[in-house]
């Protein structure tokens, strides 16, 4: 039997933490909580809830609800959601992470600041539709460019301004490229701010994770399919071991990935929660 080890530093970062607190808090009291979108990029764990009472709405179903409590998760929602909100008499349990509720107000102040006709582009480094993005793009009134790579670099007018952010949870080293890559195109006498806007209590599991698989025969890497955070370090992983395998439960893992091996180490993404790494450990006993 392989010897068996959890990375301690793996698990919900404190915005997911808050978030399922608030909504087990008041699920406690009244035994049904609407939520807009899923709480957290992991199925398990919304399932979890959802036999608590929770109960996942999008937008759309937003907009028809009325006298309700709603919870927003740590991902943040654009301006356009409170409006709705207070429209509706729906009472608002915020648990937007204040990482990225700061990143909101930055982005809103930088964009109301500029004088009428000439605002800076304000570029957010990110991926296209995701919660996070959406929100930090709703303080623009959706004039933001977002990039994911430097495919997407097109998107700008070089002979402007330029004032770029991060989604909380991307690479850092993926901003540095599109830092470098802005620096070298822009015109002569426009003015390029960055921002590096990653938050590090994702940001500093990279290297801490990378030495964790490095240190292991097997490494199980659990995570919901949704995750962009879990895509990311998953790969991560997978570059210091390439016998890392991507799981959601224990239910997938394959017996033949653990033959012969003496150790097992298991892992996962800020949205992964303590309870399902434990069962994946189980199984693999």
């Amino acid at each position: 039997m392989p010897k068996i080890e959890i990375d301690q530093g793996s698990g919900f970062c404190f915005g997911v933490v808050t978030a399922i607190r608030k909504a087990e808090e008041e699920l406690d009291k009244s035994g049904r909580l609407y939520c807009l979108g899923d709480i957290v990029h992991n199925s398990d764990e919304v399932e979890r809830l959802r036999g608590r009472g929770l109960v996942t709405i999008t937008h759309e179903q937003l907009a028809e609800l009325h006298d309700v409590k709603v919870l927003l998760r740590a991902h943040g929602e654009p301006p356009s959601t409170y409006d709705i909100a207070r429209r509706n008499n729906i009472e608002i349990i915020d648990a937007t992470c204040p990482v990225v509720l700061a990143l909101q107000r930055r982005i809103k102040a930088a964009y109301d600041s500029a004088k009428a006709g000439k605002r800076p582009q304000i570029v957010i480094y990110g991926k296209t539709g995701h919660a996070e993005v959406n929100g930090l793009v709703g303080q623009t009134a959706g004039e933001a460019i977002v990039v994911e790579s430097p495919d997407d670099l097109g998107k700008i007018d070089f002979t402007r301004d330029i004032k770029l952010y991060s989604q909380t949870t991307k690479s850092v080293d993926g901003l540095h490229a599109i830092i470098d890559d802005i620096s070298g195109r822009v015109a002569p006498g426009v003015t390029f701010d960055s921002y590096d806007t990653i938050c590090r209590q994702v940001a500093n599991r990279v290297d801490n994770l990378r030495e964790f698989a490095a240190a292991h025969e097997v490494v199980l890497f659990v995570s919901g399919h949704k995750s962009s955070n879990g895509k990311y370090l998953h790969g991560e992983c997978l570059k210091v071991n390439p016998r890392t395998h991507l799981i959601a439960n224990p239910d997938e893992i394959n017996p033949a990935w653990l033959e012969e091996a003496a150790t097992v180490g298991i892992c996962g993404a800020t949205s992964t929660p303590r309870w399902l790494m434990e069962a994946v450990a189980k199984k693999c006993g």
